[in-house]
């Protein structure tokens, strides 16, 4: 019998029970409709830290403090307060590979303007900073290395620090006040959002290092170094140049730990995004279980539907089908199922997607691949479960099938 005519025999078949065939079907739809929604808030919380690590800006690479102990007593990361501005010009200077460098003061103080106050975050860098970063500049221009040399009161301020110190002007070419040192306002930063700790990177104050250091915090270490390398095939070895460098700087023997913690983009990236690649996975499976559901469903259903049709199935084979045209007949069938139930999933697991990230905020992303797989696995829990009923019915004896009642 033709493929054709066996199709719309078992189209038919499926008709005549259309509510049945409906909750059969609901199982599956119920699966694959949770599987691209929770596919697609994983991929699309994994795509939000993405481009978060993507505004730390392009093939780079940060140098941190690291601990510090001595004689038994051990202190926390970041309080080795070993890393000095020679570091960074020597890391400028020396390693192969390295396009720029910014040496980074971080500091938390109260600034003042116009009546106005606000409880900020204050980064000392250097003039490459913006370019490392790839961060440009709404408005205004970006402090100079004339103005690092010669400590001058100048800064580059965020979109928060507007809203908040100077909601209704122009902030170039006003005065904010840091420890009551005043500071002129050159330039207003394109905003950036949340980085990968959640944090507002729009709340901040950039000044030139030497002014942090000598007029601000008054301090003569650096919290971190800012390095930007050719390209990502060289982060291996500016990595490696930057440790064997700063160790021999530092005067550190064999056999002593760093007092620095060197960490290069991918593998921050890879910190961060192994969490949402987990969840993206443990979600998966989690609601991949009742496709399963419904696959037993449909299985159930189909060796209800071979009960019934006992007697239909031995009036074919008496008219001359073969036991492949009934195995085929109650495959399609339960594919047919299946497959249009994985349609209407798919349609209602986008939908769900798309009503989550409007009503709660969330980040979605809904692939082809994902839409895909979600439809082929569909397809296969028709025929791993609709094998059963379909042989089955296949091997009924002609004359008992007639006999049946």
């Amino acid at each position: 019998m033709r493929i054709a005519a066996t199709l719309r025999m078992a189209l038919r078949a499926l008709r005549r029970n259309k509510l049945r065939s409906a909750l059969t079907a609901l199982g599956i739809i119920i699966g694959v409709g949770a599987v691209i929604a929770m596919v697609g808030i994983g991929n699309g919380a994994k795509s939000q830290v993405e481009a978060q690590i993507a505004s730390l800006g392009q093939n780079v690479i940060l140098v941190f403090a690291g601990n510090w102990s001595s004689s038994g007593a051990r202190s926390g990361w970041g309080s080795a307060g070993t890393m000095m501005v020679d570091d960074a010009l020597a890391i400028a200077r020396e390693v192969p590979g390295v396009i720029s460098v910014s040496p980074e003061v971080r500091d938390h103080q109260q600034i003042l303007a116009e009546g106005m106050n606000w409880y900020t975050t204050i980064l000392g860098e250097g003039p490459d900073y913006l370019d490392i970063r790839q961060w440009p500049l709404q408005v205004g221009a970006m402090f100079t290395d004339q103005d690092v040399r010669g400590t001058t009161k100048v800064c580059i301020i965020g979109k928060t620090i507007v809203e908040q110190i100077f909601p209704n002007d122009d902030p170039v070419g006003r005065v904010l006040r840091i420890r009551n040192i005043p500071f002129k306002v050159l330039g207003v930063l394109a905003p950036k959002g949340l980085s990968v700790m959640g944090t507002d990177q729009d709340d901040v104050v950039i000044i030139p290092y030497t002014s942090e250091m000598k007029r601000v915090s008054r301090r003569t270490n650096l919290s971190s170094i800012n390095v930007e390398c050719a390209s990502q095939d060289f982060s291996d070895i500016v990595q490696r140049g930057i440790s064997d460098l700063l160790r021999q700087r530092h005067r550190l023997g064999t056999g002593r730990d760093d007092d620095f913690t060197i960490r290069g983009q991918q593998e921050i990236a890879d910190t961060f995004t192994a969490t949402s690649r987990v969840m993206t996975v443990l979600l998966g499976a989690i609601v991949s279980v009742s496709l399963i559901v419904g696959g037993i469903g449909i299985m159930n259903i189909m060796l209800v539907s071979v009960t019934e049709r006992t007697r239909e199935i031995g009036i074919r084979m008496a008219v001359g089908a073969h036991g492949r045209d009934i195995l085929l007949q109650f495959l399609i069938e339960a594919i047919t199922l299946s497959s249009l139930g994985g349609v209407i999933g798919i349609a209602m697991g986008i939908g769900s997607a798309k009503l989550l990230s409007a009503i709660a905020g969330w980040p979605t992303l809904v692939s082809a691949t994902s839409v895909a797989l979600a439809f082929l696995f569909s397809a296969a829990v028709g025929v791993f479960f609709g094998f059963y009923p379909a042989r089955k019915a296949s091997n009924l004896d002609p004359i008992d099938a007639l006999r049946y009642e």
